[in-house]
């Protein structure tokens, strides 16, 4: 299932366009799929970086400069109070952003988010300036 959702950004995606995955934790299965398989340029970031890999960073209070210049951000079961600010860095930078949320839940901040079913994986998919997030 994880391969899917990694393989759905690979066909997104050029080589080298940069790509930043947002409250990493310690779940490593998508990135190490990007990085085995893609020339895509990986930023992980969490706001408690388990892995020297990871760089610091509070979405809630985020540093821009990580994320400029971005193709697409993704973050996987990020808390609903966090995917508002998701929604706002790609905004800020112009980034597709994809969210896969914990099976039983869905971003209800979002109208008009795109479901998106890719083999055996599922997640939304917004693009910036094309919908609104509520407040």
């Amino acid at each position: 299932m994880w391969e899917d959702l990694a393989s759905y950004i690979i066909q997104e995606c050029n080589p080298n366009d940069k790509v930043v995955e947002v409250g990493v934790g310690r779940f490593f299965k998508v990135a190490e799929y990007l990085q085995e398989h893609s020339m895509i340029d990986l930023i992980l970031t969490d706001i408690k970086p388990s892995h020297p890999q990871v760089i610091e960073d509070d979405i809630t209070n985020p540093r821009l400069e990580i994320y400029k210049g971005a193709r697409l951000i993704y973050s996987i079961r990020p808390p609903l109070e966090l995917q508002k600010h998701l929604i706002k860095v790609a905004e800020n930078v112009k980034a597709k952003l994809l969210i896969r949320p914990l099976s039983t839940e869905h971003p209800r901040i979002f109208e008009n988010m795109k479901l998106v079913n890719y083999k055996r994986s599922f997640f939304y998919e917004y693009q910036p300036n094309q919908r609104r997030y509520l407040e």
